[in-house]
């Protein structure tokens, strides 16, 4: 097989995969990987997830950008590479290597636009997120200012990767002071209601 030939298959096998892929997305068809460095959503705390120093744990994570390295990438590569090489093996008399050199380069250069175009005008965070990213109940927090018997005071948690204040009540209806870590039980009309991780602890056992 000549080079050109084998130019001409990467193009129309980019090509081709590359308007099946959008195709089958346009007719909402098409399946959405998306690749995470780690656990997608948070992690509920439980009265059992201690970890090592008497703390507790809770993890979130945001929605990822698309990656440099995908489908569509991968393809437009192939696409680009392919007419590049074809045209160039065809219509000029570079020699083999350095037509495999440029034809590499236009493919990187086109690959690159389509993840630009990917990244800055169809990506969108929000669309990514997870409704479980934003559900308070059973996240862990700390009594910023003290919650008086039967009054509120506040706390401070993290959620969705940023800090958050909030109104709290006690589930109990007993004092909380400041400092103490409490987990969110409930919240209702803007209140966070919480009762003592240690209360919860002892509970549990």
């Amino acid at each position: 097989m000549t080079w050109t030939n084998v130019y001409l298959v990467c193009f129309l096998l980019g090509f081709l995969l590359s308007a099946a892929s959008w195709l089958l997305g346009v007719a909402g068809l098409h399946p959405h990987i998306h690749a995470h460095g780690g656990p997608h959503g948070h992690v509920h705390v439980h009265a059992d997830a201690p970890h090592a120093g008497g703390g507790h744990s809770h993890a979130t994570s945001a929605a990822t950008a698309p990656s440099t390295i995908n489908f569509s990438t991968l393809m437009a590569f192939l696409a680009w590479f392919g007419g590049a090489g074809y045209l160039l093996t065809r219509y000029t008399e570079l020699w083999p290597i350095a037509s495999l050199l440029v034809a590499s380069g236009v493919g990187l250069v086109g690959s690159a636009i389509v993840f630009l175009v990917m990244a800055k005008v169809l990506w969108s965070a929000g669309e990514n997120l997870d409704p479980d990213d934003y559900d308070v109940v059973g996240l862990l927090g700390t009594v910023s200012s003290p919650i008086r018997p039967g009054g509120t005071g506040e706390i401070l948690f993290q959620q969705a990767g940023a800090r958050r204040v909030a109104g709290a009540r006690s589930e109990d209806g007993v004092a909380i002071e400041k400092g103490v870590e409490v987990v969110i039980t409930r919240y209702e009309n803007g209140l966070a209601y919480v009762r003592t991780w240690e209360e919860l602890a002892a509970g549990h056992r």
